[in-house]
């Protein structure tokens, strides 16, 4: 992206640079930002590849994109120099390792604000708790860092697919479709294959279905084809941007997902939801927000579950209970 010449009131920087999901989340404070503040300089600072994401965004000025796997060092120390040459008002740190400790401390910013799990909160102008609190969405916890520069009602995360992403996708629109997102990072956070199978072998045959995923999908988004006998289903899983599949979503009949960054891109457009919570429970912060929106878990009470933050290579109990006694009729009901 390049600079907007226009004089602004504000100048605010927001630094969110771990993963897909955590970035669409933190687009939240860019939205609440923009309202409350219609003539702010608003950037971002971000791990490089997920820049895309703010594509089509009519609030940003301007992307900082860090690449840490080459030179990282070297790569931070020259955004810190860019970031004290814009002289911003307020830096809002998401982030809670020392990387974004440094470009929030160094940064030069009259205010900085961020969380005390961070081991540069003590230079913080104000740092916040982040604690898991029932009922409470990493949205509400991101919340704290702007309340008092804004209010009290939080914003929702938002992608802006433009009129080029809608013209691509309006291809596979044609019909009536649901899209499946049925991987994840962890084993204990994926919906097993086997269930998979099992829903779409029940779904109506006239139904087109999607399936999306990363680069990395597309073997277990073969599996789950090769085991159904279907005439209307895709595999696009790694043949998409963010933005590509966030449109997709958006006009979906409905999307099913595991806890994953899916389900923040399909929240991000007010797609419809379908979230199947396995080994991870939603008051951890990362439901979906979407208005339409429904989370599937077991109904047994397991003492094993949550088994951690996020997910296992493996079910530590080595039953997997959490996943295989969800019954796939939870599904069907959603379409």
């Amino acid at each position: 992206m390049h600079y907007i010449h226009r004089t602004y009131d504000k100048k605010f920087l927001v630094i969110q640079t771990a993963s897909i999901g955590d970035v669409i989340l933190s687009t939240a404070l860019g939205e609440k930002l923009s309202q409350h503040y219609p003539n702010a300089q608003i950037d971002y600072l971000v791990k490089q590849g997920n820049e895309r994401l703010f594509d089509g965004n009519p609030w940003i000025n301007e992307i900082f994109s860090w690449d840490k796997r080459r030179e990282k060092y070297k790569n931070m120390l020259r955004i810190i120099f860019q970031l004290r040459a814009e002289r911003y008002d307020a830096v809002f740190n998401l982030q809670r390792f020392a990387s974004s400790g440094i470009f929030t401390t160094f940064s030069g910013a009259k205010k900085t604000y961020g969380f005390r799990k961070n081991p540069f909160s003590l230079f913080f102008s104000k740092a916040f708790p982040h604690k898991l609190i029932a009922n409470w969405h990493e949205t509400d916890r991101n919340h704290q860092l702007i309340a008092k520069l804004t209010d009290q009602n939080k914003a929702k995360p938002a992608l802006y697919p433009t009129m080029k992403e809608d013209a691509i996708m309006s291809q596979y629109k044609t019909q009536k479709y649901i899209t499946i997102t049925p991987a994840s990072l962890w084993f204990t956070k994926q919906f097993p294959l086997k269930k998979w199978i099992a829903f779409v072998n029940q779904i109506d045959s006239n139904l087109h279905i999607y399936l999306l995923g990363s680069a990395q999908d597309k073997a277990l988004c073969d599996e789950l084809i090769k085991n159904t006998d279907r005439d209307f289903m895709m595999n696009l899983a790694g043949k998409l941007s963010f933005l590509e599949s966030a449109a997709l979503m958006r006009d979906a009949w409905m999307n099913f997902v595991n806890d994953s960054a899916a389900q923040h891109i399909a929240s991000s457009v007010n797609g419809k939801i379908t979230a199947i919570f396995c080994s991870t429970i939603a008051d951890f912060g990362f439901g979906p927000l979407s208005d339409d929106s429904v989370i599937i878990e077991t109904k047994e009470n397991l003492k094993c579950r949550p088994c951690g933050l996020h997910g296992h290579k493996q079910c530590p109990k080595g039953h997997f209970n959490c996943a295989e006694n969800i019954n796939i009729n939870e599904l069907l009901d959603r379409i």
